[in-house]
């Protein structure tokens, strides 16, 4: 990655939630995981972010410092401040000073903005990399009247209107001279980063923003962010069964020994891939994340620097593990089937499935693990490489 391809980010997160009836917006539970949960991942998940700084209430600090789900990229948790533009400047100043010559760009990201994909961050970063500031905007679709008095005045034409999301971005020298002009704690009130960088007459590009990238601001908008992420509002049979499905497979890459549910397999080739490989175990944590609702295993662990190169798969199945229990499951079964023209496994299966039954918290017969040779099909069947399919079931814990 290209110097000017790298990107921080700020997460603003220090409001009061006055019209959520009381609720704490950003603790409220989307999948079993906080609504600010999302939200941080929508910019630590896009590749060109490497720090994110977090701000919350001075208050939650240190409680949301302790949290378990934090991604490894937020480098810091501080303190806001009664406005919006103060909270984002000490976002700004709890970011590393820049290197030499370095003008990375800077992301602001609502938490209560838990819907929008690490694509638009990364849209926005490049757009702001290249121009100097960008935002993401949706064409306003409704017809706007103009009000007086309880009564219509006027049509508003909405050709060149738009309605501003976030993340936006803005290279750090950019945001410097905004603040040199219009302080962050001068009188004059931004509503966001585009408002402050208009006010000083800096261009602000934009691009194409996301319909389902909603803010949460009402009760009723909880419902709409779970369905725009597809995640259920509650279990579907809280007291039942659910069942996950995941795959995962990679090819032969050069040294030893290969790691495979959860065991090491002496003389033979290991497989490529930023951890270690083990197609198993990964396939195991895609079940679990998919029947609990929680994302895939490359958004909770992305497989670039935040991610540590070669860090062995059942470090990061056990913290699958550890969520799908803080969301509210317990596993209580786990299926594998291994597709390898080489090595020969039957007499590995036993060891990996004591092996998954250990990580996952199981009692060794409710872990199956089966091998196939591919039937000369496939990357597996030419020797080439291994993949491997996983079912999960999950009952609620009690």
């Amino acid at each position: 990655m290209s110097a000017s391809s790298r990107a921080d980010a700020i997460v603003v997160a220090a409001g009061q939630s006055t019209r959520m009836g009381g609720l704490d917006k950003l603790a409220a539970q989307i999948g079993g995981r906080p609504l600010l949960a999302w939200a941080i991942d929508v910019v630590a998940a896009a590749p060109e972010v490497e720090r994110v700084v977090v701000v919350t209430a001075p208050e939650q600090v240190e409680e949301l410092g302790a949290a378990g789900w934090l991604p490894a990229s937020v480098t810091a948790i501080v303190a806001g401040g009664p406005r919006r533009q103060e909270s984002v400047r000490a976002g700004f100043d709890a970011l590393p000073a820049a290197g030499h010559g370095e003008d990375r760009v800077v992301l602001v990201h609502d938490g209560a903005r838990p819907a929008a994909t690490p694509a638009l961050a990364s849209a926005v970063a490049a757009a702001a990399a290249e121009h100097g500031a960008a935002i993401p905007v949706l064409p306003v679709s409704e017809t706007l009247k103009r009000i007086a008095g309880g009564r219509v005045v006027g049509t508003v034409d909405r050709s060149d209107l738009a309605a501003a999301q976030t993340p936006q971005g803005a290279r750090r020298s950019v945001l410097e001279r905004a603040w040199s002009i219009h302080p962050a704690d001068g009188p004059a009130t931004f509503t966001d980063e585009a408002a402050l960088l208009e006010a000083c007459r800096i261009a602000v590009h934009v691009v194409p923003g996301e319909p389902g990238n909603l803010k949460v601001t009402l009760p009723d908008d909880l419902g709409r962010v779970r369905a725009a992420l597809a995640v259920p509002s509650a279990p579907s049979n809280a007291r039942g069964i659910r069942v996950g499905l995941g795959s995962d497979g990679h090819p032969f890459g050069p040294g030893e020994p290969l790691a495979l549910g959860g065991i090491e397999l002496p003389g033979a080739p290991r497989l490529h891939g930023h951890s270690d490989g083990d197609a198993v175990l990964h396939a195991v944590a895609n079940a679990l994340l998919g029947a609990a609702g929680l994302g895939d295993l490359g958004r909770l662990h992305p497989a670039d620097k935040r991610t540590p190169q070669g860090i062995p798969s059942a470090v990061l199945l056990r913290d699958v593990v550890h969520r799908v229990r803080e969301a509210g499951y317990r596993p209580t079964g786990v299926d594998v089937t291994i597709v390898a023209a080489r090595p020969r496994l039957a007499g590995y299966l036993d060891a990996m499935a004591a092996a998954l039954a250990a990580i996952v918290g199981l009692e060794p017969g409710a872990v199956g693990v089966k091998a196939s040779t591919g039937n000369l099909a496939g990357m597996e069947g030419a020797g080439r490489g291994i993949s491997a399919q996983a079912a999960v079931s999950l009952a609620e814990a009690e």
